[in-house]
């Protein structure tokens, strides 16, 4: 069962010069430790950071609150599987949410697929109800 649908797309400039501008203040109030070590290490930081800012975004849009109700940017975390699969961890207000909109009986998938082209990243989100286990 689809529990939440949301995507965005990110003007990779955009973040680029928010990097350029707001350096760590920036990066440490959006973006999870695990999201920032990731994408330093990358030859384009600004196109990773691009891409888990749309993942951010829309996460929010699937959980159905956007970034209020107590859902915050570090809330949310893009994470890969050991497959090198993307998908979200959640904490915090996001996690809440994410409890609060699972039915009963179920546990919650997150999907999430990303893509850039510059000068766009693109995130795409669905959040899906599973039977529970056990």
């Amino acid at each position: 069962m689809i529990i939440g649908i949301g995507s965005d797309l990110s003007d990779i400039r955009r973040i680029e010069n928010s990097l350029r501008r707001f350096g760590d203040r920036f990066r440490h109030r959006v973006f999870t430790e695990i999201e920032r070590t990731r994408s330093d290490r990358k030859n384009d930081p600004a196109a990773s950071y691009a891409k888990r800012f749309a993942a951010k975004e829309a996460c929010a849009k699937a959980l159905g609150t956007g970034m209020r109700a107590g859902v915050f940017w570090r809330d949310m975390g893009v994470v890969n599987r050991r497959s090198g699969q993307p998908t979200m961890a959640l904490t915090g207000g996001a996690l809440a949410r994410l409890n609060a909109i699972t039915p009963a009986g179920m546990r919650p998938v997150i999907h999430l697929s990303l893509t850039d082209d510059h000068p766009y990243a693109q995130a795409f989100v669905i959040i899906e109800a599973l039977p529970a286990e056990g």
